[in-house]
């Protein structure tokens, strides 16, 4: 049943990006923003945990993760070490991550040759 569930909801992020992409003809940067923006505002309300809950990958995969990760390592260092702990905290979960998005692109850039 989980995996059920985070196919349905992963899915219906997926299809919300893609209508909002058609309907109001966005670029995917304003979207991606758009998503980032919203993952961050559900987890200031701790909804966004909720979700992770209830579709497990499907809720951590997409970029609204993203924004809730940085909102949630913000806010817990925040509590734990005061104001310098919204900076650190952004910085500590998440540079896993962003470092490993470097290096894959890194390497995959060495692979295939770019267009542009």
């Amino acid at each position: 049943m989980i995996f059920v569930m985070a196919f349905l909801v992963g899915g219906l992020i997926c299809m919300i990006g893609q209508l909002i992409l058609d309907i109001f003809k966005l670029l995917p940067i304003h979207l991606t923003s758009l998503f980032v923006f919203l993952g961050a505002l559900l987890d200031s309300f701790h909804l966004y945990d909720r979700l992770i809950e209830v579709a497990g990958a499907g809720a951590t995969i997409p970029i609204t993760s993203f924004g809730h990760a940085l909102t949630h390592a913000a806010l817990q260092k925040a509590s734990e070490s005061g104001v310098i702990g919204l900076a650190s905290g952004i910085f500590s979960l998440t540079a896993v991550g962003i470092t490993a998005a470097i290096i894959f692109s890194f390497f995959t850039a060495l692979i295939f040759k770019p267009r542009g």
